[in-house]
């Protein structure tokens, strides 16, 4: 028997079979994913507000990541900064994507030193500027589902992801493994903190690879899975 010949053609197969054998493994995976919560179904469009390129910017029938700098921009560069690194470049070229950053009208002159800190060249056609008076600043965000409130200045380092029904999309459950294992009661991620890098590269840009996967599938007449929405767990903490 030539064992070396054998030995040849059972590395082949080997070779063969086993990309076959992961892709059967990612078929369920990718046809009965769970798809991203909805945490809020009442996020408000940006009526009232006016961007500096005299484009109409909305939410309606985006997928936006959406956020506020409030009166010092600058102070928040570290978290535009991250934002542009870690998410606006990874997605710029997915369909209907965009950021969306709320702005107090008075702060146009600070908004372009800020795209000049963070633009490195790049294409900053999907990120957006909008302005407003502070009281729709205000009701813009308390639409929202928010653990934390806007500073004196408008400001906040999380960001919300909306999808393009005007949903605010989330995890109903945000607890750790060990978290289930001993039992803790269920809370929700709501927001993003820029901040927190981690949270960015490991939740934020795992949940907007999700909720382009449920898009792409609605497009394609494959998604069959009912979102869960934030009535469907009992007084989960925030």
């Amino acid at each position: 028997m030539d064992y070396k010949k054998a030995g040849r053609y059972l590395v082949l197969g080997i070779l063969f079979f086993l990309p076959v054998t992961f892709l059967l493994f990612l078929y369920p995976a990718t046809h009965n994913y769970k798809p991203l919560d909805i945490v809020n179904d009442s996020v408000v469009d940006l009526n009232g507000f006016h961007s500096n390129s005299g484009e109409k910017i909305v939410l309606k029938d985006h997928i936006t990541v959406l956020g506020f700098l409030g009166t010092h921009p600058m102070d928040y560069a570290i978290t535009a900064s991250n934002l542009k690194e870690l998410v606006y470049d990874n997605f710029k070229g997915f369909k209907k994507f965009q950021i969306v950053i709320v702005m107090p009208i008075g702060t146009e002159t600070a908004v372009e030193k800020l795209k000049s800190e963070i633009n490195s060249y790049e294409d900053l056609r999907f990120w957006h500027f909008v302005f407003g008076e502070p009281s729709e600043i205000k009701k813009m965000y308390t639409s929202l589902k928010s653990k934390t409130d806007l500073n004196e200045n408008l400001a906040t380092n999380q960001v919300f992801l909306i999808d393009k029904d005007l949903n605010q999309r989330g995890r109903l459950d945000d607890r750790t493994d060990n978290e289930i294992a001993k039992k803790k009661p269920a809370y929700i991620l709501s927001s993003y903190d820029c901040i927190e890098v981690a949270e960015i590269k490991n939740k934020m840009s795992d949940d907007l690879r999700i909720l382009f996967t449920e898009y792409r599938q609605k497009r394609k007449g494959e998604f069959n899975s009912e979102t869960r929405r934030a009535n469907d767990l009992k007084e989960p903490s925030n």
